[in-house]
């Protein structure tokens, strides 16, 4: 940390940016983004690296039968289960 109290040196910043980043906090709003221009725009760059990552990969759901497959097999499982722990009883 730096001298003065309260104010945060680029290196401690940035050791605790990725847990400010995973607790959803508006780093953005964070006071030392606030007064530091090199972390803005480290920040600035992470984002825009999140953002072309996100549109690599992009969000695709499932179809229905897939969910409805996953349920019935949850089901059907949890049906058999008291067999095979009576069958482990005896």
């Amino acid at each position: 940390m730096t001298g003065v109290p309260g104010k945060l040196s680029c290196a401690d910043f940035q050791a605790h940016l990725p847990e400010l980043i995973a607790s959803g906090q508006d780093v953005a709003n964070h006071p030392h983004i606030q007064t530091c221009e090199l972390c803005r725009a480290l920040l600035a760059d992470l984002e825009t690296i999140a953002e072309a990552a996100r549109q690599l990969f992009p969000s695709v759901e499932p179809p229905d039968e897939v969910w409805q497959h996953i349920e019935s097999a949850i089901k059907s499982e949890a049906a058999t289960e008291p067999a095979h722990r009576s069958a482990k009883g005896a």
